[in-house]
């Protein structure tokens, strides 16, 4: 990301009737169970940064964020991946299931402080994973939703989505110790729902104005107290019109601003998780990422778009998510 590189590519015959599609898909991680093995390869990677003692106690919960799931399994898309992730680590606890449409990620997340907040539990890894499938593809085919290029969030020229897949994690504890690098605090947020229509954004934003308002409200955080913004931004011409109204009604026109779907494409039920994640390394690492594809102003309200790799310090940066059936989420992230 930091060299601005694009994991969307020409992927030949990908779509219906044979189409070339711009994707973003795993070339080096075909094979069946696919979904199962990127969850495991997750947790393998997060219990090299944890205790056992901590990834495998009573008071520890995974969560799992997702839209499809297993897409071989089509009965039932998450028991049979679930319960091999459990067996395999001996988790005391059986994994939850988010699975809200593309707002799931943030869900996820907001679910996981939930529970940890009414102490339930004391710790939580929240896992967002999806992949490729000619469901999920022809899906956004028949809507017309993909886009010839490769996205171009919040441009001019935006016609259309490039699906991705992938996999993603974060860990939220109620004890710093945990960790053995320096955490970051999460302001938990909040989702509300238009029920515009079961697949495209309200035309005023008003689901994700009310979602960031009270998510705000929440946690006694003021516009000018934002230092970034993480959009959903998927490159539809009414999602990417819908979010600049809905900042432009939060007086958040002048925050910087980027959508990060054009590194890896939107990867559906794990995009907040793994935005999520990018944002946590740009307050990390004091630096914004460009909004990869964006050229030009291309909505009614203009938004303060990052164009280029900025250095900067972001201390507070707020993510959103938007998703078919009217649902929208977001959180804050704040430095310590």
């Amino acid at each position: 990301m930091t060299a601005n590189r694009s994991g969307i590519s020409l992927i030949a015959d990908a779509g219906f009737d044979h189409q070339n599609l711009f994707l973003s898909k795993m070339t080096d991680l075909d094979g069946p169970g696919k979904f199962t093995r990127l969850i495991i390869q997750a947790v393998e990677a997060i219990r090299n940064e944890m205790d056992d003692a901590v990834l495998l106690s009573e008071r520890t919960i995974f969560v799992i964020s997702s839209t499809k799931g297993d897409p071989e399994q089509i009965n039932d898309p998450f028991n049979a991946p679930v319960s091999a992730v459990q067996q395999k680590f001996n988790l005391a606890n059986r994994p939850l299931v988010i699975s809200s449409a593309c707002i799931s990620g943030i869900v996820a997340i907001n679910t996981a402080h939930h529970l940890i907040h009414a102490k339930l539990y004391d710790h939580a890894v929240v896992i967002g994973c999806d992949v490729l499938s000619d469901f999920v593809v022809y899906g956004f085919q028949s809507l017309f939703a993909i886009g010839d290029t490769p996205c171009k969030p919040f441009d001019a020229a935006r016609n259309g989505i490039s699906i991705g897949e992938g996999c993603g994690a974060v860990v939220i504890s109620a004890s710093e110790n945990i960790f053995k690098n320096a955490p970051l605090q999460l302001l938990a947020g909040t989702t509300a729902n238009d029920a515009n229509h079961i697949s495209g954004p309200s035309r005023t934003g008003e689901g994700l104005f009310r979602s960031v308002k009270k998510t705000m409200e929440k946690n006694g955080i003021a516009a000018d107290e934002l230092d970034f913004i993480s959009a959903h931004g998927t490159a539809t011409v009414f999602n990417d019109e819908m979010e600049s109204i809905a900042f432009d009604r939060l007086g958040m026109s002048t925050i910087p601003l980027n959508s990060l779907k054009g590194y890896f494409g939107h990867t559906l039920g794990a995009a907040g998780i793994i935005e999520t994640a990018a944002s946590m390394q740009m307050i990390r690492n004091g630096i914004l990422f460009k909004s990869l594809g964006f050229q030009e102003q291309g909505t009614s309200k203009a938004l303060n778009i990052v164009s280029g790799n900025t250095v900067a310090n972001p201390e507070t940066i707020l993510k959103t998510a938007s998703g078919f059936g009217g649902g929208n989420a977001s959180l804050i992230l704040r430095s310590l």
